[in-house]
């Protein structure tokens, strides 16, 4: 109806709004990059679990122990209409973690941390592509990416304890060391995405 009213009147009716899209990325332990994204502007909620291999409901301690191929990964749940797909491709690439490291993420070891941008349809696959050679011609990292560009065919999620670790952690010694720097870093490289307060 106020649609109907807003013609008659002949003022152009507001444009629906965007239904959540969803991302999926590994870099890493998940806590730090569970974290970095529940600070970015748009973002509707973020959940930590697995993803990348062929194991069904694996446990953590499955995919610590080797063998399930999966890689501790993010869910992240976002509004299109504030926040880009691009930008968080961005704050993965640039903030959450660093592309260059091969199955490992600072002190964490093995294939269980490698990073991963998932890919759901060919336009998230170009896009993430698109990304990468964006910032290999820029000469960004000194090291080559490393970053597999990987199909999503299931995501599993974490035990409720691994769930907003960051958060519930911040006097954490690993949390100290490793992820609240990368939060200052989407702080200060991205102060127009970055949200202070937790979505936990």
């Amino acid at each position: 109806m106020l649609a109907l009213l807003a013609v008659l009147a002949g003022a152009a009716p507001a444009p629906a709004p965007s239904a959540p899209d969803t991302v999926f990325f590994a870099g890493g332990c998940f806590w730090g990059v569970e974290g970095i994204f529940e600070h970015v502007n748009g973002v509707l909620a973020v959940r930590s679990g697995y993803a990348g291999g062929t194991t069904v409901n694996p446990t953590s301690e499955q995919v610590y122990r080797g063998g399930t191929g999966h890689a501790e990964s993010v869910e992240v749940i976002f509004d299109p209409d504030r926040v880009t797909y691009r930008q968080l491709l961005m704050v993965f690439f640039l903030v959450a973690h660093d592309p260059t490291q091969l199955n490992r993420q600072g002190p964490d070891v093995g294939a269980d941390y490698r990073s991963i941008a998932f890919y759901r349809d060919t336009t998230e696959r170009q896009a993430i592509e698109a990304m990468i050679a964006d910032l290999r011609e820029k000469h960004l990292y000194s090291a080559p990416i490393v970053t597999e560009v990987v199909r999503l065919r299931a995501f599993y999620a974490a035990e409720d304890v691994h769930q907003h670790y960051m958060e519930h952690h911040l006097d954490d010694a690993y949390i100290v060391t490793n992820d609240l720097p990368r939060l200052d870093a989407l702080r200060k490289e991205f102060p127009s995405l970055y949200r202070p307060g937790w979505r936990g």
